[in-house]
């Protein structure tokens, strides 16, 4: 895709205008509502209220009234290319519908029977509350806890930069009986199993000990319809529980955007957490678990006294936990941007990525970016993007989709193993050796949680951690060099005190690490790291990053459109096809 610059003057001079462009040339850019409304605003004399003449000290291309009248025609060639992009057809995978019962769609935080099926005339109080959009309608929705359920009136919110939250869509998640949700269930059964093993174990030096690791690989190639990464057609060790993203296969499991410190203006910031306590899982049984279902207020965690770099995927979990959702990519910003520290003064430093080829002021002689193309303005697009991408995913959660959550999905396999009720699950979940083993350990068939609340009480799909992570890492991208190979990568040593030299097991040819490669296994490691909890599936991760990376392309559009640089965006997609914008 390919956005062009666009400059707005009410003068046929070009010597007036940005760029040189003339009204003629300036109209003629527009689509044809914006041309329209901008032609008409232009011939007003005055077109809009309030445009004062400027006084003698003020200078510029387009001043007073002018400057008025072009930032209106700038808005309304915003509107239009929203439009150009049409309205969406959504579409989901029907199990609300086929099953009266609501077993496959998300429920908690209602109130629930003894098996944990949902109350109908609670349902159906949400279906009527998300119908009318009447905000008096949601204070009518019955709870079955403590426990609120999470901004259903996000996802009616309208956004006045990019496209229209609505505008955004995800395909159908898997459908509750079918081979996919099985093989995605199945993968975070083993997920939970496998919370204390060291990151080093999935694809890291110490991968080919851990005999655990090999049987899940193993019993995840075997399934019918998995669909996680794989090499020779079979999942490895390397490609575990990772998500199959250009550069995101290769080097150890944690991002290096995770593990190096951040350089925090005068402050210094070490990546050590507060990590749970091995062992420390939740929800495990089935009282628990329906108490957790109804939003009744859980226990506590136990935590390491302690901080560590992240080096079990609990760690991961929790890390995603209580961040704040833009977090973990305003501190890679910070990482990308500063210098490299001296020798003389070893830390303080950063990588020193360059800018991204599109920046314009590469180029300049006599000026460098700071409000646009600098380093405040791209730490802002963070936190600007994350907002909208909410938006986007919000309106996918509570008003198409509605998907259950893994733990949810965990009590029905629980409910059926008893013979209390009888549920469509493939036989794949009821046959694996990871709920095997999750009885055996656990005593029951739930998803045990690392949370003690279990999920939040809103749907499963989309992910707001990993729309938020596609949108903020695809900003990354287009604002840094994705092709600067990060020096000597890191992993954490086995009791997590220390950063160590990342040594590739000898199954895995060393690779470069990218920054492009780096920024998508953050994204993944964000994404995936709510998987670990037992709070998502692959699929609300995969798709939603997806989603992220659509929600920041429109919202970059926009935001070249207003700049009088020129420049532009050059990046890889998620997809690995090159997006270019301007």
């Amino acid at each position: 895709m390919t956005k062009g610059r666009s400059g707005v003057s009410t003068r046929e001079s070009a010597s007036a205008i940005p760029g040189g462009l003339s009204r003629r040339r300036f109209l003629g850019g527009l689509g044809g509502a914006a041309a329209a409304a901008a032609a008409g605003s232009l011939a007003l004399e005055p077109a809009l209220p309030g445009g004062a003449e400027a006084d003698a000290d003020h200078v510029g291309p387009l001043i007073g009234q002018e400057r008025l009248e072009a930032a209106y025609a700038q808005r309304i060639a915003a509107a239009d290319r929203m439009v150009a992009a049409g309205g969406a057809l959504h579409d989901c995978n029907g199990d609300e519908a086929l099953y009266p019962g609501r077993i496959g769609s998300f429920t908690k935080g209602l109130p629930h029977d003894p098996i944990g099926e949902v109350d109908g005339v609670a349902y159906q109080a949400l279906l009527d509350a998300l119908a009318s959009g009447d905000p008096s309608d949601f204070e009518l929705i019955p709870l079955g806890g403590a426990r609120k359920l999470v901004n259903p009136q996000a996802g009616l919110a309208f956004d006045t930069e990019g496209n229209d939250p609505h505008q955004f869509t995800q395909p159908p998640a898997p459908a509750f009986a079918s081979a996919w949700e099985a093989g995605e269930m199945i993968e975070v059964y083993w997920m939970a199993l496998l919370r204390d093993v060291h990151v080093g174990a999935f694809g890291g030096p110490i991968a080919a000990s851990e005999r655990l690791v090999r049987r899940a690989a193993r019993e995840l190639s075997e399934l019918s319809d998995f669909r996680g990464p794989k090499t020779g057609g079979a999942v490895t060790p390397q490609t575990l529980f990772r998500d199959p993203l250009p550069g995101a296969l290769a080097g150890p499991y944690v991002s290096q955007f995770l593990l190096h410190p951040a350089p925090f203006g005068a402050e210094y910031v070490e990546r050590r957490m507060r990590c749970p306590v091995s062992g420390d899982d939740h929800v495990t049984s089935f009282g628990e678990w329906l108490a957790v279902q109804n939003g009744e207020v859980p226990g506590r965690q136990t935590f390491d006294p302690v901080r560590r770099f992240i080096r079990r995927t609990r760690d991961l979990a929790e890390w995603v936990h209580v961040d704040v959702l833009f977090q973990a990519y305003f501190n890679a910003a910070l990482i990308l941007a500063a210098p490299p520290a001296p020798r003389s003064r070893p830390t303080g430093g950063g990588l020193g990525c360059p800018p991204n080829p599109g920046n314009p002021y590469l180029d300049s002689q006599t000026q460098e970016g700071f409000g646009t193309w600098g380093q405040p303005a791209f730490a802002a697009l963070l936190c600007e993007v994350a907002t909208r991408a909410l938006k986007a995913v919000w309106h996918q959660k509570w008003f198409v989709h509605r998907r259950l959550r893994p733990e949810e999905f965990g009590g029905r396999v629980h409910v059926h193993r008893r013979g209390r009720a009888t549920y469509p699950i493939h036989p794949e979940v009821l046959e694996s050796e990871a709920l095997r083993r999750v009885e055996d350990r656990f005593g029951s068939s739930l998803l045990p949680q690392v949370f003690p609340e279990g999920s939040p009480i809103h749907p499963s799909y989309g992910a707001g951690h990993a729309t938020v992570a596609g949108a903020c890492v695809t900003v990354l991208k287009a604002l840094f060099d994705e092709s600067f190979e990060i020096p000597d990568p890191v992993m954490p040593s086995p009791d997590g005190l220390r950063l160590l030299p990342y040594t590739p097991p000898e199954s895995a040819p060393p690779l470069p690490l990218t920054v492009g490669g780096e920024l998508n296994k953050l994204a993944s490691n964000v994404a995936t790291g709510r998987n670990h909890a037992g709070v998502h599936w692959r699929t609300d991760a995969a798709e939603s990053l997806r989603l992220g990376e659509a929600v920041a392309v429109a919202m970059l559009e926009d935001h070249l459109a207003g700049f009088n640089e020129g420049g532009g965006f050059r990046f890889t997609g998620f997809d690995g096809d090159p997006i270019a914008i301007g």
